[in-house]
């Protein structure tokens, strides 16, 4: 239909409810309810790997991978639970019994990392199952699972989604962590994979219960897990979870993201480094902030009624890290904050990392009078219909109807389930017409107009969701799975000037309608949190004249030398964790206070794409040889990373020591690095890292959080083991400075 008739045909519907009644004010807002990290607490102790999905009975159900939910009790099959307000939670029982889990599946084989979808008219669920009978001993492969309702009951196939990838060696690489995203291309792809092996991208048909083609490999080894893909302005973004996700109280879990446009890659950063290149990739989704909670990440995204995304992710308390005994399971519970797109690139709380303070809940159900469950009853001109296994009534909408009260102004967001008999148009601020029509959904706004052709093989039969959307002058109109980052089609179009006014919202031609809200969007948020900065220049050695006062070594190398300006160290074949305490340290007197930043410029060769194990250099803040934290540019098999380490005593009875890292901005040859130190409330020695490649742009990263006390020694090294390098890589120090923390 020609943009002039959907406008005409608008003012048409608007001309009959004008006829009929008159647009109620909506009621004030109420006080917006909260959250408080952890959201599983009242109903589990850990509650790992999280999934999240909306269902179309207007509960949000989440699942978890197959941890005991409490100290002491049995495994799961994978868990199931509810919520209307992420306030309130209902424990639903296990995802399987042992006579419905995969038949195909080892005796003693976990399920992992549960990934939830709808399409085709049921839900969708991948999962991991880490040994199979056709190799059993350790051989990971992806499961898949439907049922006709969110909680079940759910129906394995007969065999792998995605099979065990053989190593070439008599092992399998790591086939693991599920996660599906639907294309604009109409296909289906299931990202997975680990550590051992990379994260890879498989095209699944189009019910997706089967593998078509060869996977294609999306990021290096010994880097990236838990994966998770969504579509936004044109770009697919890969995350992946790297580091420890299970190092108790050293857990460095973070999440980082790369994009590209296509679904298969390549990821790159927003530096320009690739996710699948030896010198890995990353930008920093996720990282732990110095408050109570380390190790955020294996996460979900979820977008609520006002269109702000959140993120769903597991992280542990480092004052509780055990649901077991030290070095038993790790405790994990569920945790949820916002996701804010500043230039491009999804960050928490703008880069603020997990909460441990109340925050605001997403934002569910409607305004503008309509129950979200019943939306028939806030609308005029539509019938009540019968609910289904899938949910309570629908509203089916047969030629015209409009929302009772008028929704806001400005900017606002309309999204629904939706069953489509033939074409379907919204009408937003009686100015804003978004159709779906034949192969196309169109954005018109007087005579401009965006389209987008829809896949082939849509089926507008099934349940979909569309959402309309205006924000400031920007409409968008989209249709996709289930609202979890995928899509069919999208439609944008920028007005310059464009003004919505509050006024119903109407629609015209046939369609069942669901879970329908009507609200308006989120103020975005669009700039980082504020970083450290280093101020005025403290006190420093340029490495002019030897090593200047404040210097002091322990375990001193008469291989590191201080000429033509530089500190020139050889890697030892030593090294700081565990037991093995035999690396040279060289320590600098720190400044007196509570705030300040130390710096290192650091040259260092570590090649690329050979197995290194773990040569590195860099700065570290050093209790004793059982309680540091350190920063260094590394050797991890085939990769080169910068990680920010911490070990620590972890159980008191016999001294045994844990050591985890978490990872953080581009390695390259030349880097300069930054330890931002404060003294907390609590009297806790707090150091977060920070990284550069050309000394000017800085990557900030984690914090680790030393005890209180004396302030711990700061200080170089260069260490790691040479694997039979000759001679070993000398690490260069061009200076350490501090400054002033503004």
């Amino acid at each position: 239909m020609p943009p002039r008739l959907f406008l005409a045909a608008a003012l048409a519907v608007a001309a009959v409810t004008a006829g009929t009644t008159a647009a109620v004010a909506a009621p004030g807002p109420a006080a917006p309810p909260t959250t408080l990290n952890a959201i599983s607490s009242s109903f589990a102790d850990t509650f790992a790997d999280p999934s999240i999905i909306q269902g179309r009975d207007g509960y949000w159900y989440a699942y978890a991978t197959s941890d005991p939910l409490v100290a002491g009790g049995p495994f799961g099959l994978m868990h199931m639970a509810r919520t209307k307000d992420f306030g309130s939670w209902e424990y639903l029982g296990t995802v399987f019994s042992d006579a419905t889990k995969p038949s195909w599946a080892a005796p003693g084989s976990f399920f992992w990392a549960p990934d939830i979808r709808y399409f085709g008219g049921r839900y969708v669920m991948y999962f991991t199952v880490t040994d199979t009978l056709a190799n059993p001993g350790g051989d990971p492969a992806i499961g898949v699972a439907t049922a006709p309702t969110p909680s079940g009951p759910w129906t394995t196939t007969d065999g792998p989604v995605v099979a065990p990838k053989p190593d070439g060696s008599g092992g399998y690489f790591g086939t693991i962590d599920p996660a599906l995203l639907t294309a604009a291309d109409g296909k289906r792809y299931l990202y997975s994979g680990g550590f051992y092996g990379g994260l890879s991208v498989t095209e699944l048909s189009a019910d997706g219960l089967h593998s078509v083609g060869e996977p294609t490999q999306v990021t290096i080894g010994d880097r990236y897990e838990g994966s998770y893909a969504v579509y936004r302005d044109g770009w697919y973004y890969l995350m992946g979870s790297t580091s420890n996700c299970c190092a108790g109280p050293t857990t460095g879990y973070s999440v980082f993201a790369g994009r590209s446009k296509s679904p298969r890659g390549p990821f790159v950063d927003a530096t320009g480094a690739r996710m699948d290149e030896s010198r890995v990739g990353g930008t920093t989704v996720i990282t732990q902030n110095g408050n109570k909670w380390i190790g955020p990440g294996h996460h979900a995204f979820i977008t609520d009624a006002a269109g702000q995304d959140h993120i769903v992710y597991h992280a542990i308390d480092r004052g509780t890290p055990w649901l077991t005994d030290p070095f038993g399971i790790n405790r994990r519970p569920m945790l949820i904050d916002n996701i804010d797109w500043i230039d491009g690139w999804p960050r928490t709380r703008a880069g603020l990392g997990p909460s441990d303070t109340p925050q605001p809940a997403p934002v569910t159900g409607s305004a503008a009078g309509i129950n979200s469950v019943d939306p028939a009853a806030g609308l005029w001109g539509a019938i009540r219909q019968a609910g289904d296994s899938l949910g309570g009534p629908t509203a089916s909408i047969r030629g015209a109807a409009t929302t009772r009260q008028a929704a806001p102004g400005g900017s606002v967001r309309v999204e629904a389930d939706v069953k489509l008999c033939n074409s379907f148009t919204t009408v937003l601020g009686g100015s804003v017409v978004a159709t779906l029509s034949g192969s196309k959904i169109s954005v018109i706004v007087g005579r401009r107009t965006a389209s987008a052709t829809l896949p082939a093989d849509f089926d507008r039969s099934q349940w979909n969701k569309l959402s309309v959307q205006v924000v400031g002058n920007t409409v968008t109109v989209r249709v996709n799975d289930a609202g979890l980052g995928d899509l069919y089609a999208e439609a944008q179009l920028a007005v310059p000037g464009l003004k919505l006014r509050s006024a119903p919202v109407r629609w015209l031609g046939s369609a069942e309608v669901d879970n329908l809200t009507v609200r308006a969007v989120a103020e975005p948020v669009r700039r980082l949190a504020a970083v450290p900065r280093a101020g005025k220049l403290l006190v420093g050695d340029e490495f002019d004249l030897g090593l200047g006062a404040g210097w002091n070594w322990l375990r001193q190398d008469s291989n590191a030398i201080v000429a033509d300006g530089k500190l020139s160290w050889p890697l030892e074949n030593a090294d700081m964790v565990g037991s093995g305490n035999n690396a040279g340290l060289l320590f600098h007197d720190t400044p007196a206070g509570d705030s300040w930043i130390a710096e290192t410029q650091l040259h260092l060769e570590l090649g690329e794409g050979d197995i290194r194990n773990y040569q590195q250099a860099g700065m570290i803040a050093y209790r004793n040889d059982d309680d540091f934290a350190r920063l260094g540019d590394v050797s991890i098999w085939k990769t080169r990373q910068t990680e920010f380490g911490r070990e620590l005593v972890a159980r008191a009875s016999d001294g045994a020591t844990s050591y985890g890292g978490a990872a953080i901005g581009r390695p390259a040859p030349t880097m300069w690095m930054r330890l931002a130190y404060h003294r907390n409330a609590a009297g806790e020695h707090v150091y977060r890292a920070g990284t550069s490649i050309d000394g000017k742009a800085w990557t900030w990263g984690a914090s680790w959080v030393l005890p209180a006390g004396a302030t711990p020694k700061l200080g170089l090294y260069a260490h790691g083991d040479q694997t039979g390098v000759t001679p070993p890589p000398v690490a260069t120090f061009d200076y350490l400075r501090f400054y002033e923390s503004k």
